[in-house]
This record gives structure tokens, C-alpha cells and sequence, in this order.
């Protein structure tokens, strides 16, 4: 899957072994990618490894180190806590590089958050999902997750694509030894507190904030006689308006809602917080906190599981539906 034109090797055990290398920052991510993979690991296609498999008491570097040289298929999973690590940037990353060119592994970037990653070496590499889109990015993050699998399942040798299931103990388990072997998959679910979800909340309206004020600022600057308004009223609640040739097209009011909590979109500049055309609301799982819409006026499945950067666009949506009419 990616690019690169590393051939793979000859006389292979037909089971692919996967290289996770991540920042624990996002730990919750890798967990959630690494069930997308049960599938191939049903099939026996593959086995995964990551740090959290050392044994208390192991030596960490010299089992990574050794893991990273057995690997078929290296994943970086890459955000601005990956770029920022040294170990993950300068050793892990590196040494994927150098396995890659020389045709001894497939490396495959997984962009999991929004950051300036095209300049690293591996920014010449296919990555995914399809068009290097973060998966933090969709809308429904198991869509984004989905794409990743589909790339692993296409990047993987040709015997390992082939392999029948393996039927009794995989052979992973074989190599481990029953002392070592054990399920990759330690996950709990995770409770969300109050003040976890009014954190989310209010990261939320602010990131709103900011991505309204970027986005009409951009509309202006590349559509002559647009002119864009942004307008923060208190920590709570914000405007928008966009003019054509000085007549306004479109405007709207987003704010933090009571009843129901979450973040309120109204079409108009009024700064009363009684109504709204659309809300979103707070909702958490095992995995993490989103956002659903109730479905006033988001098109499409209302009932998606929305990040922040998703949540924005839908109401940028709104916002641009009135501008166009």
C-alpha cells in the first residue's frame, strides 16, 4: 500500500507480523485500529506487536528494537505527538525508513490526527486513510479505521493473503512460548466523568470558535467582494456572518446550551439562547467522547458519532447552505 517499491522477501512464514509504532498520547487510537484488525488476525494473517506487550522487568529498547527488525509491515501511526517524539521520529521511524528502501518490510503511514507531516520522510509513502485524511478527521471514526485495515489487508504478502486460518494455537503463540503468550487486546472500558465531558465540551467551542474565524477569513481572501464577520461575544457563545458585495448572505449564532447540554446552532445573528436550528449533544462510549446531532437540520446519518473537527464542519455546512441560496 505504500510507496516506495519494497519487494517482499521470499520464503516468508505466511503469517505477517505488525510493527505498531505510536505515541502512548494515542494509546486510545491504536487500541481502537487494532481491533479493526481482528479480522486478519482471525484469518491468521497476521500477528501485531506493540510496547505494551514487554513483560514487567523486560529490557524495553533492545525487545522494540528487535521487534521492529522482525516486522513485515511497520505502521506508523502518526499525529503531533508521533513527530514530537524523539524515540518514535529518530529511532523507530528511521530505522522503518531504512527496512523499507532495502525491500526488508512495507512501511505504511496512518495519519490519525491533523499535523504537518508531508515534510517527514516518510511523506513520500501512499499513506492512509485514502488521501493521507486523519482519521479524527471522519465523521464516524470506525469509517477512517476501516480504510486503514483495507490498506493493511492490500499491503500484505502475497503468501499471507492466501493463508488459510490457522486452525489451534497461532503461531505467535508458538514462538512466544506458553509463558509469554498472551492477548494483545487489554483494552477496559473507559469511564468518562463530568469533568471529562465538560472538558470535551469546552475544547469543543473553542476549536468552533477558531475554525469559524479560519474558515471566513480563507472565504474572503479567495472570493473577492466576500467579506466574512466573526464576532466572540463571551467564552460561551460566538457569531458569524458572511456579506457579498456588502449584502449579507448568510449568518448565525453558535452557543453552549443548557437544556439540552451541548453546543447550539442558530441561524441567526440574535443573541438570544432560547432557540436553535440545530444541537449537539455529548455522548461517550467505551472508547471515547463524541458528539451526535439531534437531526433538525444535519443531513445524512444524524446518528454518526461526530469528532470535534466533523461536529465543525457540519455546522460550517449550515452556515455555507443560507450563503449559497
Amino acid at each position: 500500500m505504500a510507496g516506495g517499491g519494497a519487494e517482499q522477501r521470499p520464503g516468508r512464514d505466511s503469517m505477517a507480523t505488525i510493527f505498531f509504532s505510536y505515541s502512548h498520547a494515542d494509546e486510545d487510537l491504536r487500541d481502537r485500529l487494532e481491533k479493526h484488525l481482528a479480522m486478519l488476525k482471525h484469518e491468521g494473517l497476521v500477528e501485531t506487536w506493540h510496547d505494551r506487550r514487554i513483560e514487567a522487568g523486560g529490557e524495553l529498547d533492545n525487545t522494540i528494537r528487535r521487534e521492529l527488525e522482525r516486522a513485515d509491515i511497520i505502521l506508523l501511526l502518526v499525529s503531533a505527538d508521533f513527530l514530537a517524539s524523539t524515540y518514535c521520529y529518530t529511532i523507530e521511524m528511521q530505522r522503518a525508513i531504512e527496512r523499507h528502501k532495502a525491500g526488508e518490510a512495507r512501511v505504511i503511514p496512518v495519519i490519525l490526527r491533523p499535523c504537518d507531516w508531508h515534510g517527514a520522510p516518510f511523506g513520500k509513502l501512499l499513506a492512509t486513510p485514502d488521501d493521507g485524511k486523519p482519521v479524527r478527521s471522519f465523521g464516524d471514526i470506525d469509517e477512517g479505521f476501516l480504510q486503514v485495515a483495507r490498506a493493511i489487508r492490500k499491503a500484505l504478502p502475497a503468501p499471507a493473503r492466501a493463508a488459510p486460518p490457522v486452525q489451534g494455537p497461532t503461531r505467535a503463540a508458538a514462538k512466544q512460548g506458553t509463558a509469554t503468550a498472551r492477548s494483545s487486546n487489554l483494552a477496559l472500558p473507559r469511564r468518562f466523568t463530568d469533568a471529562d465531558r465538560d472538558r470535551f465540551r469546552d475544547e469543543t467551542f473553542d476549536f468552533f470558535a477558531a475554525f469559524f474565524e479560519n474558515s471566513l477569513s480563507e472565504l474572503s481572501r479567495r472570493h473577492p467582494g466576500v467579506e466574512g464577520r466573526f464576532k466572540r461575544i463571551d467564552a460561551e457563545s460566538f457569531t458569524a456572518a458572511m456579506y457579498r458585495d456588502g449584502r449579507r448572505q448568510a449568518s448565525c449564532h453558535i452557543y453552549l446550551a443548557r437544556m439540552p447540554e451541548g453546543i447550539a446552532y442558530s441561524s441567526t445573528e440574535s443573541p438570544a439562547r432560547n432557540s436553535y436550528n440545530e444541537c449537539l449533544n455529548i455522548e461517550a462510549d467505551e472508547q471515547g467522547i463524541h458528539w451526535r446531532a439531534l437531526g433538525m437540520n444535519i443531513r445524512g446519518d444524524n446518528q454518526a458519532r461526530l469528532t470535534p473537527q466533523a461536529a465543525a464542519e457540519e455546522y460550517w455546512e449550515l452556515f455555507i447552505r443560507d450563503a449559497r441560496t
